[in-house]
């Protein structure tokens, strides 16, 4: 008997097959074979929103070969990613590929271990369509908000822009926090703190909290300094001391948001390459023999679940009771509870085997894997530890009826926190004075055993001022953090929400901040005022909440599709007459680069390859050069060709997903790659620019290779400029007609191709070409 596995990503085939033996051929669909098509809409609304699904382009001959696989086989077993996603393109695999009924096998596993994937061979299930049903739900409403949403902004804002569902959502949310910013005004307050001395010699640091009734806020230097005139060379007395202890649990351990906000803090990382280092683990390393050969080494990584299985709990416990100590174990196992609107169908991210601590496969890591892989494995374990104990004290002092408090705390016992703790975010408010809770004072605070009404000499005395500080910009962790615990997104979004935003120039990155541009404020405006449904965030939630309804088997899929349509429709009648032929200018974004043609200041400009500088007087002048970096010296910095250089999205759309597609900065140079990356892993390599600017168009100039690899030059706009030449255009002027001059190496002259002008002029080589 013949078996046949299907999964998506040729990367965890040889790992497969090794499991698997040789009566199974495993074979790779690399991710969507069919997908709504992009020069139409695709969905017929009045026919029950019934999608019209191509064979995504350049898959014809995949697909004729895996048919062929097929028809050999006894037994499909389609074992894509264990997620709605995954699901959807086990169905159009089955649809495309014409798989009857009876061979087509769905089988699921968490993690690619040999035991995991053979328990799924040994329990397989027919496709569930109401996890098919959930995301086809969500592309349907994707492709209507864009095909309806994107032709309004393109009539009143810019030609080219984009309105996506959960995109317009994630822009208002950081323009409106830009707002509250500007909006912010800042308040004066002050604090105190006093230097006291006990009887030991003991020097004790306290601050002012208020009188002997109730805390005081202290919003002057005249109120500050009646305080302290007060107090001064005066006498404290010990009003109160309050010990007590505090047990700290370990944080659960990730899911896909939370191990993107923690790599955020801890690594430095974006989530794009969060999520890039975790399908590599997942998919597999190669140990080399002697530790197992390829192997995964995480659990499946986009998930909402917190649940942990059984056997990885006992592992996790055998493990900390042999390097810690039995102390360091609970009494039980943790078990944490998921939230109301997960997809608890798999487990949280966890390492597949703990024994393989991070030291122990660190030589066949790369650095990026290495980080992340310790998070993981040590939040995982710290997961399962014993909680911390800690010692807290709270002192009261007073002088003159006003209260000084010293408060702070110690570790007892470490538990968790001897292996890890998670990190603060740093966009969180904080208090305008964090005295008084003990846990948040002074770490290692040491307060002698003192008396009620013991004195304390006063040593120094001094006030401070300080100034509320606005709400903080959201960073990826925070927004991913707060898109959360709206219920916006998903695990397997959350990323290509980012991606998107930033590489159609809503948002930009200032440092970690993430920050509105012009058209992102003027945009999200625009939505605001005549699609208030699709920004709001209820709205969008509700939407959510729906999807999973839909894959629980709770809601009909048409109902929800219906409902949303009835109102997003009237929203469209509405705003077609409200915005009429209403058009709204751009701000133009100047550099700091001077025209050395002309002199003009020259301004940003975007292209089929991203941002440029152009001479603002086009077509007059029509010098452009590469952008300088923005961010360093605006204008003569470095070039904006960096590895940390912020996606720009292209005009043309994924080839095997239909997603977008956005120019990324790699180890060999620039290229463009999926933004549904590490879903789909398209690439197509970025041509290279010469400095002249196409004598039809005033677009740049691009190399390009015909089938014989031999070079000519082409406008980056075709095809709708079809401007293209075997010799390299100059984009020096012809000195008798103006035209451009070109130049022929294999001639040895400099030419103008311009109608009965004739003029050519003696190549000057360089040393390196003679």
């Amino acid at each position: 008997m013949s078996n046949l596995v299907i999964i998506e990503s040729p990367t965890k085939a040889p790992t497969i097959k090794s499991y698997l033996g040789s009566s199974y051929k495993v074979v790779a669909s690399n991710g969507h074979v069919r997908d709504l098509p992009k020069s139409s809409m695709g969905v017929n609304i009045e026919n029950n929103f019934e999608p019209h699904y191509i064979n995504i382009r350049g898959k014809g001959g995949l697909i004729k070969n895996l048919k062929k696989e097929v028809k050999d086989a006894d037994k499909v077993f389609l074992a894509t990613d264990p997620d709605r996603e995954g699901e959807a393109i086990s169905w159009h695999l089955a649809a495309a590929l014409e798989i009857p009924e009876e061979k087509a096998l769905r089988i699921t596993f968490n993690e690619i271990t040999k035991t995991a994937v053979k328990g799924a061979i040994k329990s397989p299930r027919r496709i569930d369509m109401s996890l098919v049903n959930a995301q086809q739900t969500r592309r349907i409403l994707d492709r209507i908000v864009g095909y309806k949403l994107s032709p309004y902004l393109w009539k009143t804002v810019k030609s080219g822009l984009s309105a996506g569902r959960v995109q317009s959502v994630a822009t208002r949310i950081i323009v409106e926090r830009e707002e509250e910013i500007r909006a912010f005004i800042p308040s004066e307050y002050w604090t105190i703190d006093a230097i006291l001395v006990c009887d030991e010699g003991r020097e004790i640091r306290a601050r002012f909290y208020g009188d002997e009734k109730q805390r005081l806020k202290l919003g002057s230097r005249e109120e500050a300094d009646k305080i302290i005139r007060a107090v001064d060379k005066k006498t404290f007395s010990v009003k109160s001391i309050r010990r007590g202890t505090k047990r700290r649990a370990p944080a659960p351990p990730f899911t896909t948001s939370t191990m993107q906000q923690e790599a955020s803090r801890k690594l430095g990382f974006q989530s794009a390459r969060t999520m890039r280092v975790a399908q590599e683990l997942y998919e597999g390393i190669n140990l080399r023999a002697e530790n197992g050969g390829v192997q995964g080494l995480i659990t499946y990584m986009r998930t909402d679940s917190q649940r942990v299985s059984a056997e990885a709990q006992a592992a996790a416990l055998g493990y900390i009771a042999d390097k810690f100590g039995l102390e360091y174990c609970p009494t039980s196992p943790r078990i944490y509870k998921s939230k109301n609107n997960a997809q608890d169908a798999h487990e949280a991210i966890r390492p597949v085997k703990t024994a393989l601590e991070p030291a122990k496969v660190r030589s066949y890591l790369t650095s990026d894997q290495f980080k992340l892989y310790k998070l993981i494995w040590e939040r995982f374990v710290a997961s399962q530890m014993q909680s911390a104990e800690l010692s807290t004290v709270t002192a009261d002092f007073g002088c003159e009826g006003y209260i000084f408090r010293a408060s702070g705390y110690s570790v007892v016992f470490p538990g968790f926190m001897a292996l890890y703790t998670e990190s603060e975010d740093e966009t969180r408010p904080k208090a305008e004075d964090s005295e008084g809770d003990a846990e948040g004072g002074e770490r290692d605070l040491i307060i002698p055993d003192m008396k009620v009404g013991q004195r304390l000499e006063l040593k120094k005395i001094a006030g401070e001022q300080h100034f509320t500080e606005p709400p903080q910009r959201f960073t990826e962790a925070s927004l991913i953090r707060f898109l959360e615990e709206q219920g916006i997104g998903r695990p397997s979004t959350y990323t290509p929400i980012i991606t998107t935003i930033l590489a159609r120039k809503y948002v930009r990155r200032e440092g970690k901040a993430l920050m509105p541009t012009p058209l992102g404020e003027i945009t999200t405006k625009l939505m605001k005022e005549n699609f208030p449904d699709i920004v709001n965030y209820k709205f969008t939630a509700n939407i959510e909440t729906e999807l999973d309804e839909i894959e629980s088997g709770k809601t009909d899929m048409l109902e929800v599709l219906s409902r949303f349509w009835e109102d997003f429709s009237r929203s469209l009648e509405v705003a077609e007459k409200n915005i009429g032929n209403q058009s709204i200018t751009l701000p133009v974004e100047e550099t700091d680069m001077i025209c050395e043609k002309c002199g003009a200041r020259m301004v940003i400009k975007s292209g089929k390859f991203g941002e440029f500088a152009a001479c603002p007087n086009y077509p007059a002048c029509k010098n452009t050069k590469p952008l300088e970096n923005k961010n360093s010296a605006k204008g003569q910095g470095a070039k904006k060709n960096l590895p940390d250089k912020e996606p720009v999205l292209a005009d043309f759309k994924c080839e095997k997903c239909g997603g977008d597609m956005v120019l990324r900065y790699g180890k060999y140079g620039s290229f463009f790659a999926c933004v549904n990356y590490p879903r789909c892993k398209f690439t197509k390599q970025k041509a290279k620019e010469i400095d002249a600017a196409c004598p039809k168009c005033g677009s740049k100039i691009v190399i390009k290779r015909g089938r014989n690899r031999s070079v000519f030059y082409s406008c980056e706009s075709y095809p709708e400029c079809d401007f293209s030449s075997w010799d390299m255009p100059t984009g020096e002027k012809c000195p008798k007609c103006s035209g451009m001059l070109f130049r022929s190496k294999a001639k040895g002259v400099l030419f103008c191709r311009t109608e009965n002008c004739g003029y050519e002029r003696p190549l000057e080589l360089s040393s390196n070409e003679k």
